[in-house]
C-alpha cells in the first residue's frame, strides 16, 4: 500500500513544551466533542418564543446521550440583543430573557452531573453601547480615563468631520461613528469593527485587561470549564491605525488568504498569555479556544504552550466537496498544530455560517454570499448526503470536534424568513440575508407547538415545515437517521479513541484509490469518502481497505450494499493494527 503519512502528534515537534502522553490524557479538551448551544434557539421554557437557560438545562440529556463531552454556550449575558447577544451590556449577569445567575449555576451543575464540561462564550473585542462603561465614556470629556476604555479618536478634515481612517465595518459601512459632545457640538469618533452598537475596547489600557481578568475569574469561580473567545484576532489594533489598502475606486482591498489590517496583530498574544496564567491557577484543566479567522500560517501563534489551548480551524469548514480540498484541510492544520504541540479542531457548522447540510447542496461553482438568499436553491437530498459524509470524515480525525446545535438532526439553512423578522445587523445595515437562517429554533417534537421548542408555539424566527419531519423524536431510535448516525459515530469515536493524540499515531492518506475517492487512515479506522456521482466497490481499494477480504464496515453515511459505497457517501472501515 502506498501511503502519505502525516503525524498527528507532537512527538517530532521541535517544541520542547509539547505535552507527554500522560499529560495529554488528562487534558480533556485535546480530543473533546463540544456541542455548541445558541441559547436563543435551543429550548424555550417559559413560552415567550426565546430560548432560555432553564430550557437548555431541561434538554441537556439529549446532548449527553448524543455522546458529547462538553457544551459551548453562546452569550447569555445582559444585552440589548442588537447582535444576538454578542453586544454585551454586563459580562457578569444573565439577561432576563434567558433567566438569572441562579439559572446559570443550575445549568452548570446539571451539566457536570451528566459528565459535560461547560465552555462559556466571552466577547472581549467590544461591548454593547449600553454598557455602563461606554455610557460613562460618552458623558466624559475627550482625553478622560472613561474615554480611554474605548477607541475614541479625533476625526480628520478641517473640522474633524471625516473618520480617523478608512476602515470598514465587518457589517458594512464605516467602522467609525461620531458622537455629539455634552455641549451639543460634533465630537470625537469611536471605533466599531462590527455594528455601531458594539464599540471596540481599547486594549492598550491596563484597565481593560483588569476588567476582563475579573470576568474570567467570575465565571471560573462559578464552575465554567473554559471559554470560547469571540473575535480572538481582533482586540489589538495596529500602531497608528493606518488606512486599509484600497483599489482604484477607493474600495478596501484584502488579498486572498489575508485579513484586514485591523486583525491578527501580534499584541493579542500578550493578552492570551495573561489569560492562560489565570486559567492555570484553577484545577480541572480549564481551557480556552479562539475564534480567529486568520491565515493558516498564523494558527500556531495562538496555540503556543503559554497561550490558547485551541483555535478554530476554519479551513475544514470552508472546504468544497473535493478530494484535494479535503486533503489540504486535513494535512495543513495537523502540520501546523504539531509545530507547537497543540491539538487541532474540526468544525463544519456554527451560528455564523450557512449550515453544511445546505452548503453541500450546491455545485463547486457556487459562491456563497452573506447568508442564503431566497434565490439560491440547493439540492436538499444531495446536501444532506454530503454533510453526513463530511461529518464522518471529521469525526475520525485526531483533535477536538465542534458540533452546532441541530446538525445532528440534519437541519438545513432556512432562507424563507420575512425581512421584517431578520435580526442580523448585516441585514439591517446592508440588506444581505445575514446569519438568521442558521439560527432558527431547533425542533424537538414533530407534532408539538413550535415543534417542541416552546410550549406556547411561539418562536422568535419561523420554523419551516420540514423541521417537523426532522424533529429529534422522529429520528430517535430510527436506524439510518442522521441523529442515530451521529450517536453511533460518537460512540465509536470514543471507543476507538479516534480523537486522541497518541505517540506513533499517524493520519495517513491512502494512495492508489480511484479518482474522486479519498481514503484516510487513523488508528484502526480507514475513512473512505466517495465524492463522485457513482458507487465505488470497496474491494477495489488498495491495502487493508480492499482486496479479496475488504475491511469490515463499521459505519456508513449511506447504506453499503454488496460492498459498494454509494455516491456522495463515506464509510468507516475497521483495520487491525
Amino acid at each position: 500500500m502506498n501511503i502519505t503519512a502525516l503525524s498527528s502528534t507532537a512527538q517530532n515537534s521541535t517544541t520542547t513544551d509539547a505535552p507527554s502522553q500522560d499529560a495529554a490524557h488528562q487534558q480533556w479538551w485535546r480530543d473533546a466533542v463540544v456541542y455548541q448551544v445558541y441559547p436563543r434557539s435551543f429550548a424555550d421554557s417559559d413560552g415567550d418564543g426565546m430560548g432560555d437557560l432553564p430550557g437548555i438545562t431541561a434538554r441537556l440529556e439529549h446532548i449527553a446521550e448524543l455522546g458529547a463531552d462538553a457544551i459551548w454556550l453562546s452569550p447569555f449575558y445582559t444585552s440589548p440583543q442588537n447582535d444576538g447577544g454578542y453586544d454585551v451590556g454586563d459580562y457578569e449577569d444573565v439577561d432576563p430573557r434567558f433567566g438569572t445567575l441562579a439559572d446559570a449555576d443550575t445549568l452548570i451543575a446539571r451539566a457536570h452531573e451528566l459528565g459535560l464540561k461547560v465552555i462559556v462564550d466571552i466577547v472581549p473585542n467590544h461591548s454593547s453601547s449600553e454598557h455602563v462603561l461606554f455610557q460613562k465614556a460618552l458623558e466624559a470629556a475627550p482625553g478622560s480615563p472613561e474615554r480611554d476604555m474605548y477607541m475614541f479618536r479625533e476625526g480628520r478634515g478641517q473640522d474633524g468631520e471625516l473618520p480617523p481612517n478608512n476602515w470598514q465595518s465587518i457589517f458594512h459601512g464605516d467602522a467609525w461613528t461620531r458622537v455629539t459632545e455634552a455641549d451639543g457640538t460634533p465630537g470625537q469618533w469611536y471605533l466599531h469593527l462590527f455594528d455601531t452598537t458594539q464599540p471596540d475596547f481599547n486594549w492598550e489600557n491596563p484597565a481593560v485587561h483588569e476588567l476582563f481578568a475579573g470576568v474570567l475569574r467570575f465565571w471560573l469561580d462559578r464552575g465554567a470549564d473554559g471559554f470560547r473567545v469571540d473575535v480572538a484576532h481582533g482586540m489589538v489594533k495596529p500602531e497608528g491605525l493606518p488606512d486599509s489598502p484600497v483599489d482604484s475606486e477607493g474600495m478596501a482591498v484584502v488579498p486572498q488568504g489575508e485579513v484586514p489590517v485591523y486583525f491578527d496583530n501580534d499584541g493579542v498574544h500578550a493578552i492570551y498569555r495573561e489569560w492562560r496564567a489565570i486559567l492555570d491557577e484553577y484545577p480541572g484543566d480549564r481551557m480556552m479556544v479562539g475564534e480567529a479567522w486568520i491565515p493558516e500560517r498564523s494558527m500556531p501563534k495562538y496555540v503556543r504552550p503559554d497561550e490558547m489551548h485551541q483555535v478554530f480551524n476554519f479551513g475544514y469548514l470552508q472546504s468544497r466537496w473535493d478530494v484535494d480540498a479535503f486533503r489540504h484541510a486535513i494535512a495543513e492544520p495537523l502540520r501546523l498544530a504539531d509545530e507547537v504541540g497543540a491539538p487541532t479542531t474540526w468544525v463544519l457548522s456554527n451560528h455564523d455560517v450557512i449550515r453544511h447540510a445546505t452548503r453541500y447542496g450546491f455545485g463547486p461553482e457556487h459562491r456563497f454570499g452573506e447568508g442564503l438568499s431566497r434565490d439560491e436553491h440547493p439540492d436538499a437530498e444531495l446536501g444532506l448526503a454530503r454533510a453526513r459524509a463530511a461529518t464522518l470524515l471529521m469525526l475520525a480525525l485526531p483533535g477536538s470536534a465542534y458540533l452546532y446545535q441541530g446538525e445532528e438532526l440534519g437541519l438545513p439553512e432556512v432562507a424563507d424568513i420575512p425581512d421584517e423578522l431578520r435580526e442580523d445587523p448585516a441585514h439591517k445595515r446592508a440588506g444581505v440575508p445575514g446569519r438568521d437562517g442558521c439560527r432558527v429554533p431547533i425542533p424537538w417534537e414533530g407534532d408539538a407547538p413550535a415543534y417542541g421548542f416552546s410550549p406556547t408555539g411561539n418562536s422568535w424566527l419561523p420554523q419551516p415545515v420540514v423541521f417537523g419531519e426532522l424533529a429529534a423524536d422522529r429520528q430517535r431510535g430510527v436506524a439510518g437517521s442522521t441523529l442515530e448516525l451521529y450517536r453511533e459515530a460518537l460512540r465509536l469515536r470514543r471507543e476507538l479513541r479516534l480523537g486522541a493524540h497518541r505517540p506513533g499515531d499517524e493520519v495517513t492518506f491512502v494512495d492508489g484509490v480511484p479518482e474522486g475517492v479519498l481514503a484516510v487512515q487513523h488508528g484502526e479506522v480507514i475513512v473512505v469518502v466517495n465524492t463522485t456521482a457513482q458507487p465505488v466497490q470497496l474491494s477495489t481499494l488498495p491495502g487493508p481497505a480492499g482486496g479479496d477480504r475488504p475491511a469490515p464496515v463499521l459505519l456508513a453515511s449511506s447504506a453499503v450494499q454488496d460492498g459498494r459505497l454509494p455516491a456522495d457517501a463515506a464509510a468507516w472501515l475497521r483495520v487491525r493494527l
